[in-house]
């Protein structure tokens, strides 16, 4: 019965997410906001919505920090993997020559919030006195380099789309922007509560089978709570909407991270972050450090075909 459920959610969240994508670049094209800023903010934040309900629950209803860590920080994991598998998809080029290089600062903002979590889990209780009440000073940290990396990303792009000439050729002008947002939001909420559903079958098939809270956290529960990123990047990328899927994956991760503040605020036990081994399993360093040079993979590959691209358009002229 357990897995049967755990089809259902796969199934809904399959149909939801196409939908998700394609009305999320139709609000892209209409508002004029920009793809990237579509996939940074709005379709991350839903996608990511089943890490971050999975990461609170995991300390507010059954006290495992353990667990909550591994399930964001493994999904931060995974998420850079589904990067792989858009670039088996896009046989013709790889998929990162036809995204922006804007993405670098969103990669480079996620990596330096994935070395403040791998830096507090290594030092452990050891700075545990550095809190505000029962939450750590890393979490607070967390949370301002999120909003003024959001800011500074939000203001860049509105630049650069004021300075693109409007396409004249419209994909969605057939559809009143109402009806565009009306569908939108009920793919979102197909998507968040199949999601939230699919963490908790998770942790029903781990009850279940008696698997660990580390192995669930970092892999089971990571790669079911990633289903809807990767569904919605796929559907993305089958529409061209490369930067979409791109900033989807780097946005995620941004607030997988800042799930851990949330996390935080729901974990009475002490600061999140700076829990003794025998509650916060040293392999999350392992797997920040790993997820972390993953995306300092997506900057290089960033960086290098858009060189690449400006020496052969320099070619042409």
């Amino acid at each position: 019965m357990v897995w049967l459920k755990f089809l259902l959610c796969v199934v809904i969240i399959l149909f939801a997410g196409m939908k998700l994508a394609r009305y999320g670049d139709a609000i892209a094209e209409k508002t004029g906001l920009g793809r990237m800023w579509i996939g940074l903010v709005l379709l991350a934040a839903i996608t990511s919505m089943p890490e971050l309900v999975t990461g609170v629950s995991s300390v507010a209803l059954v006290k495992l920090p353990d667990l909550a860590l591994g399930t964001i920080i493994g999904s931060c994991f995974f998420n850079l993997s589904i990067l792989a598998l858009l670039d088996v998809m896009h046989r013709h080029t790889p998929v990162l020559s036809k995204a922006s290089r804007s993405h670098i600062l969103s990669a480079g903002l996620g990596i330096l919030l994935l070395a403040i979590v791998g830096v507090s889990i290594f030092t452990g209780e050891r700075f545990s006195g550095l809190a505000l009440g029962w939450v750590g000073l890393p979490s607070f940290l967390i949370l301002i380099v999120y909003l003024v990396g959001a800011r500074q990303i939000f203001y860049r792009e509105r630049k650069q789309q004021a300075d693109v000439l409007p396409d004249e050729s419209s994909l969605y002008g057939g559809i009143p922007l109402k009806v565009v947002y009306l569908r939108f939001a009920l793919a979102a909420v197909a998507v968040i509560g199949a999601g939230i559903w699919l963490s908790f079958v998770g942790d029903e098939i781990s009850t279940t089978y008696n698997w660990s809270a580390s192995f669930v956290g970092s892999l089971f529960l990571a790669i079911t709570t990633s289903l809807p990123e990767l569904v919605v990047t796929i559907t993305a990328v089958r529409l061209g909407a490369v930067d979409m899927a791109v900033a989807d994956i780097l946005g995620a991760n941004m607030l997988d991270i800042l799930g851990i503040t949330l996390a935080d605020l729901f974990y009475t036990g002490g600061p999140i972050l700076f829990q003794p081994r025998s509650l916060v399993s040293g392999v999350h360093i392992t797997t920040a450090l790993i997820a972390a040079a993953m995306t300092i993979v997506v900057i290089l590959g960033l960086y290098i075909f858009g060189a690449y691209a400006l020496f052969t358009s320099g070619i042409a002229c």
